[in-house]
């Protein structure tokens, strides 16, 4: 896929062997092109975050390409700085998913459940990591975890399916139901990163507590999941 145009006035070229609207029905959920950012921008423009929202202005909420490779993303990037978990992602990636046309792909369940704790260590996995991904690979090998079935589920469904899960909390839930999902009212007040990004926008002394944050979030309602975003974006 080629994208040209304008920020406006977009255009995509797409290239696939596949049928045609199913492709486009898919970049379409992937890529949120069904989502009039206009009126995310115009909810903002009316809270404490305009500045925030006309800095990045135009910023969607794009998807991971599969459920799968979402959840082990999150797993992955649990508890480490940001610069160490793309580091890790990356080698992870590198040695066991594919590359086509020189985008890397992450590999599929089956072969993820066929690894070893040892192989995952050798890429500086911490033991207990390794099984964590492993483990949630086997789930979806064996269909125990149907991520076609999670998506016709509420947000506090699938908190309760996924959270029975080894390794997976309340941070990696969120960050699923928004990369995997594309649920837009999402918040992860746990998340350092979006602490680290109120603190700075705020100019705050310390990082916001749960209350402080709980009562900032408030007027971002129903766009959440892109408040998280744009803060985020603030601090890269």
């Amino acid at each position: 896929m080629v994208g040209s145009g304008t920020l406006g006035n977009p255009e995509f070229l797409v290239r696939s062997t596949l049928e045609k609207e199913k492709v486009i029905q898919r970049l379409t959920e992937i890529f949120r092109w069904d989502v009039e950012l206009i009126h995310i921008h115009e909810h903002f423009q009316t809270t404490d975050l305009k500045e925030l929202f006309i800095n990045h202005y135009g910023t969607p909420l794009v998807l991971e390409f599969d459920p799968f490779s979402s959840l082990i993303k999150s797993i992955i990037h649990q508890q480490l700085n940001l610069k160490f978990a793309f580091t890790l992602t990356e080698r992870f990636v590198r040695t066991f998913g594919e590359e086509i046309d020189g985008v890397w792909f992450y590999p599929a369940p089956e072969k993820v459940a066929r690894l070893s704790v040892d192989q995952l260590r050798e890429l500086q996995f911490s033991g207990r990591k390794a099984e964590y991904v492993i483990g949630i690979a086997e789930l979806a090998a064996s269909g125990e975890l149907d991520f076609e079935k999670l998506k016709s589920m509420t947000d506090a469904e699938i908190t309760q399916e996924l959270i029975k899960i080894r390794g997976v909390g309340p941070w990696t839930v969120e960050n699923f139901l928004m990369f995997a999902l594309g649920r837009p009212n999402l918040f992860p007040m746990g998340d350092i990163g979006i602490q680290n990004a109120l603190k700075k926008y705020f100019d705050l002394e310390q990082k916001p507590t749960p209350a402080e944050m709980e009562r900032y979030k408030e007027p971002w309602n129903p766009y959440l999941g892109y408040a998280s975003l744009y803060l985020w974006r603030s601090i890269e």
